[in-house]
């Protein structure tokens, strides 16, 4: 075993001393052990019903171990789960669940019970080492027999732990009160308290099963006086004088033929439910609880009016009997066929139902015994044969406006369509109101456009209601500042290519040209383009007389 779990797991205390801070359940038989129940345990909805019982079970296995004078090395309980739900008699997926649960951390924050699980050294698994933590002696507890936990179905044995308690207490309990300590654990009521009715049923099964004893209109104010009983406790009846008839074979007759059929127990099938258990959800109805084939489903019986068998000695004749389609049979299949009387309807009827007169042969009799009482009473009511036959061919030709493969799958169910959908007037409260239209005057009915005002002004105020309800949507965060951008920079524009000057002819041409020059022409040249260009023009010997004149006229001049 684990340190942590030995250490987790209820220590052994010798007498005196600290014994006196837990409850010990003493090891004794069966019959005569009890064993300390939390009040956190079966009060609130923290535990479902199994494990009330489990723990029951469980500890007092466990109490060999944790009993202060035991001897040392003493295993705790290991009963296999198939050996707990034989004993508590449950469903081993019960006690799974159960189990499940007090191995959790309850709301004190430890679990009513510690598991271990071991195996052979071959891998073959064997029994878990179960561990059950005892109950603190400051905590509010009960001493509940062990017995009962085996006796009592577990919704029972927790509505007979608080009846113990308010019993104890010396507090009043009703139905009522008694139900809403109880609660459902599974399905779509979960988490709700049970009715008051099941709470009355709860008091007679454990009254008529001997573990309480209850003074009706005995209690205070006219409650009732409850009193638990620790042993099932029954009336001895007394036995019957059988008469003696000496024609009569007692071996003919079963044992099981002169015993009450035991009743059915709900509380626990197969699979209670869907999420813990076998896939098994439906009972075979075939057999009966002793074996013998039956039909236990529950059937009205009609023995009265024209639903009552004929005499054997007075057989019907053949005027009595009427067409094959207004016999009716009974609910059960192969019952005494109808023998009321034919069907019969007034011209007025017959008229209202022209627009659906193809449809009336697939009609059973009772149902169009029906549709004829509908109608003769809205005929009654004032309401015109024009008006219901136009009522009716309207919603039959809306009906069978989707094509033949519709009225085929409609027309099986024609009758309960006429009797609820084809016949009922519907528009508002004003009886001159046809679907939303006046019928004298065919025209709109202010009524219904007052309710579809009203409703489309309700639903435009919900939804602006929703809309200012919703919270605003939160300003996105500020964006973080831009790293600040280094100085520009501006370089120097680059000076401008210097100019290449006029395009210089090649070199026969510049021969033309030095042939053809005259001073003029040099002259001219030097003071447009300059002596470079004009040296590169003219030559040397052309330019430099002309350059040599002019620099000493600047001379001279200046």
């Amino acid at each position: 075993m684990p340190a942590a779990l030995l250490a987790t797991a209820e220590p052994r205390r010798t007498r005196g001393g600290a014994s006196s801070a837990v409850r010990y359940n003493r090891p004794r038989r069966r019959s005569e052990q009890s064993i300390w129940v939390p009040e956190s345990l079966y009060r609130g909805d923290d535990y479902c019903d199994e494990a009330v019982a489990v723990y029951i079970k469980v500890s007092a296995l466990d109490a060999r171990r944790t009993w202060p004078a035991s001897r040392p090395g003493e295993d705790p309980c290991t009963a296999r789960v198939a050996e707990l739900a034989a004993a508590l008699g449950m469903s081993p997926s019960a006690v799974e669940r159960g189990l499940t649960q007090l191995n959790r951390p309850g709301p004190e924050g430890e679990p009513w019970l510690r598991t271990k699980q071991r195996t052979h050294r071959g891998g073959d698994g064997r029994s878990a080492l179960r561990y059950a933590r005892l109950v603190p002696r400051d905590q509010a507890a009960l001493e509940v027999p062990v017995r009962v936990a085996e006796a009592l179905t577990p919704r029972r044995l927790r509505a007979w732990l608080h009846l113990a308690r308010a019993t104890a207490k010396g507090l009043p309990v009703t139905a009522a009160e008694l139900a809403g300590e109880l609660r459902h654990h599974t399905g779509k009521h979960a988490g709700e308290p049970l009715s008051e009715k099941t709470g009355y049923r709860l008091l007679d099964d454990l009254e008529a099963a001997g573990w309480l004893t209850l003074g009706r209109r005995a209690g205070h104010r006219a409650r009732h006086a409850v009193t638990v009983n620790t042993s099932p406790l029954h009336a001895v009846p007394a036995a019957p004088e059988a008469a003696v008839d000496d024609s009569v074979d007692d071996a003919l007759f079963p044992v099981s033929d002169l015993l009450p059929s035991p009743a059915t127990d709900i509380h626990d099938g197969v699979g209670p439910a869907d999420h813990d258990g076998s896939l098994a959800t439906r009972e075979d109805h075939s057999l009966t609880t002793d074996g013998r084939a039956g039909n236990l489903e529950i059937r009205r019986r009609r023995d009265s009016g024209s639903y009552r068998p004929r005499a054997v000695e007075n057989p019907a004749g053949d005027t009595v009997r009427r067409a094959a389609q207004d016999q009716k049979r009974i609910n059960n299949g192969g019952g005494t066929p109808y023998r009321g009387p034919g069907l019969q309807l007034s011209p007025r009827v017959w008229q209202v139902l022209e627009p659906v007169r193809p449809e009336l042969p697939s009609i059973s009799p009772y149902v169009l015994r029906r549709i004829g009482q509908e109608i003769g009473r809205q005929l009654s009511a004032g309401v015109g044969m024009e008006r219901l036959t136009t009522r009716l061919l309207t919603r039959y030709s809306r009906l069978t406006a989707h094509g033949p493969a519709a009225e085929r799958a409609r027309r099986g169910d024609v009758g309960r369509w006429i009797l609820g959908a084809g016949l009922p007037r519907h528009g508002c409260r004003l009886d001159s109101c046809e679907d939303g239209v006046t019928w004298a005057t065919r025209e709109r009915c202010h009524l219904c456009a007052n309710i579809a005002a009203a409703a489309a002004e309700a639903e435009r105020l919900a939804a602006e209601e929703a809309r200012a309800q919703q919270p605003a949507a939160a300003a996105p965060p500020p964006e973080p500042p831009a790293p600040s951008r280094p100085p520009t920079t501006w370089l120097p524009w680059p000076p401008p290519p210097p100019d290449p000057g006029p395009v210089l002819p090649d070199g026969d041409e510049r021969e033309q040209l030095r042939a053809a020059a005259t001073p003029e022409a040099v002259r001219q040249a030097l003071a447009v383009h300059g002596a470079p260009t004009a040296i590169r023009l003219y030559g040397h010997a052309l330019v430099l007389p002309h350059l040599t004149k002019h620099h000493d006229e600047g001379t001279t001049a200046s």
